[in-house]
């Protein structure tokens, strides 16, 4: 698991699906931490135009760049919904927080290919 990590925090680009501008949820605490390491970050939020500045996306598709890493900060079913996004444009590792993850989404990813990381909070174990 750790060279899991590892690989993942090698990446140069984040995309994080459940970002906000609301300073005192985990949306917003993984978008500034990953932002704060020197990441380039992209938030996705369909209800926000940007988030201190940074401009954010309605879905995955809309990014003008591969992104390396997509962040759930989001229920389950919506995990279970944008993973399929992340298979047709080709994103190849994914990392479920806590409360983002459902044994439909894990199994999703083991079954496409896609590297996953999950039980594990990006700002905690990702250093």
């Amino acid at each position: 698991m750790q060279s899991l990590i590892e690989e993942f925090m090698a990446q140069k680009s984040f995309a994080v699906i459940g970002a906000t501008d609301n300073t005192g949820k985990y949306g917003y605490k993984i978008f500034q931490s990953l932002k704060s390491r020197g990441y380039k970050v992209y938030p996705i939020n369909p209800r926000l135009r940007e988030i201190e500045g940074t401009r954010c996306y309605s879905k995955l598709a809309c990014i003008p760049a591969q992104v390396d890493v997509v962040d759930f900060v989001v229920p389950p079913s919506v995990t279970e919904a944008v993973l399929k996004e992340c298979e047709d444009l080709g994103i190849t590792r994914v990392w479920l927080q806590p409360g983002s993850e459902s044994e439909a989404a894990i199994d999703f990813c083991h079954r496409r290919n896609i590297k996953v990381l999950y039980n594990l909070c990006v700002i905690i174990d990702g250093v």
